[in-house]
């Protein structure tokens, strides 16, 4: 297929970089010094300078294949002048059932229905959706609250900042949604430097317990926890924690939902970290790495059972699930899935980032050294590197090396003081050193 693309030139008609609004980003000070990205291409990614820089992140954990993944572009062109769009409202397409029935296949069992979205934040709400219509298919109205972490990020939509434990993301927000209680997140700043899953902690689950007590288990709907918390910087579950989660919520009647926006698709080894755990929930979200960055998509994954109770509560030639987006499950989003999915499995890659682990973790458990490091804590191909803070100012010192970092050719999400390294899977041993440096 012949995919010489028109000079983007001909579209970049200013260079001003006032107009847009940028997330998560100081805009003035931004701007007045950007940081920009001009190319990419497998693990590098080259700034305006032209200069290479490493992506440490891959992207923002989204681009586990690396960088600029022809197969995708491809997939993406064919399908685009194939059948560019078409609703999911009423009438279907091909490549959306293909998708499905492939997720399927990877998802743990019993999961074997796929509800599409455009992004981590939209799973999160429609997974807050389909746990309330589920107990209501159920007759249990009652189920209003949800709990969810201290530390916890579930997307930036209104059901996912009410579900938020990172204060930043919801103290400006008054409106969010009543009835969420959190836990205590699972770092203990007593047991540094752990890798994988920490010895100590099981009994923090037992704050859920607690407020089954509290509120009584029957009005809780749904506990939303992350496997490994990895926006707020790498909390690794300790051991048994998740396994005293499900068995709560199976007293109790509440669903589990894993946020696996992060986790999901090879980034712990496995499929998903429920797989790399052994611990089954109700109700899986995804997104990122699921079209490996290339366009905006996310899904989430119910158990048969949830999908069932919904849909046969219903009658019969009427709507089940009132809710959607225009693009959910657009062609070309389900084009990119499909060939991402494809290249995972022909390359092998979620083995590939199991049995790069071991390097990987040694690789950034050598920058202990350093007197600035405060903690590291890290599982499969996902880590945090925490310095201390400057004294009454947290996140300065982070916000500097990561500009010092970029400048120094090396691209790393940071969070506070936190620097958050996940390599693609195709990341070399000599590409794992040249991140670490």
């Amino acid at each position: 297929m012949n995919m010489v693309a028109k000079p983007l030139e001909k579209y970049v008609t200013t260079n001003s970089l006032e107009q847009h609004w940028m997330p998560f980003t100081a805009n003035r000070e931004f701007k007045a010094a950007p940081r920009l990205v001009t190319r990419s291409e497998g693990v590098y990614m080259w700034n305006q300078n032209g200069d290479r820089l490493i992506d440490g992140s891959s992207g923002l954990f989204n681009v586990a294949a690396g960088h600029g993944r022809k197969e995708i572009a491809e997939a993406v062109y064919a399908q685009m002048l194939h059948n560019d769009y078409s609703s999911s409202f009423q009438i279907g397409h091909p490549t959306s059932y293909a998708l499905a029935a492939k997720l399927a296949n990877i998802l743990p069992e019993p999961f074997n229905h796929v509800f599409f979205t455009n992004s981590g934040s939209e799973s999160i709400d429609t997974a807050l959706k389909i746990a309330m219509a589920y107990h209501r298919a159920k007759g249990e109205g009652q189920r209003i609250r949800f709990v969810s972490r201290e530390r916890a990020y579930h997307g930036v939509n209104i059901g996912g900042v009410s579900l938020s434990g990172m204060v930043r993301n919801r103290e400006t927000f008054a409106g969010v949604m009543p009835n969420v209680v959190v836990m205590r997140h699972t770092w203990d700043p007593n047991e540094l430097f752990v890798r994988g899953q920490p010895q100590n902690g099981a009994e923090l689950a037992d704050d859920l317990q607690r407020m089954c007590d509290t509120y009584g288990g029957s009005t809780i709907a749904a506990c939303f926890v992350e496997p490994v918390a990895g926006s707020t910087g790498v909390l690794v579950p300790p051991k048994g924690y998740l396994e005293r989660l499900r068995a709560i919520c199976d007293k109790h009647g509440i669903l589990l939902v894993f946020d696996e926006v992060i986790t999901g698709f090879g980034r712990m080894g496995k499929a998903f970290a429920s797989q790399a755990y052994d611990v089954t929930p109700d109700i899986i979200t995804m997104a990122k790495a699921l079209t490996n960055g290339a366009i905006p998509m996310g899904a989430v994954g119910v158990r048969d059972e949830v999908y069932e109770t919904i849909t046969n509560a219903a009658p019969e030639n009427a709507v089940e699930f009132f809710h959607g987006y225009t693009y959910s499950a657009h062609p070309a989003a389900c084009a990119a899935g499909l060939a991402t999915l494809q290249i995972y499995e022909d390359e092998g890659l979620f083995e590939k980032a199991a049995a790069m682990t071991g390097y990987f973790l040694d690789a950034i458990w050598s920058l202990k050294k350093f007197d600035v490091v405060r903690d590291i804590r890290g599982d499969g191909l996902l880590a945090a590197v925490e310095v201390h803070p400057q004294e009454g100012k947290p996140g300065v010192r982070g916000g500097e090396l990561q500009k010092k970092l970029f400048w120094n050719g090396c691209h790393v999400k940071w969070t506070g003081d936190s620097a958050i390294v996940a390599p693609s899977f195709v990341a070399t041993k000599e590409n794992i050193d040249e991140i670490v440096g």
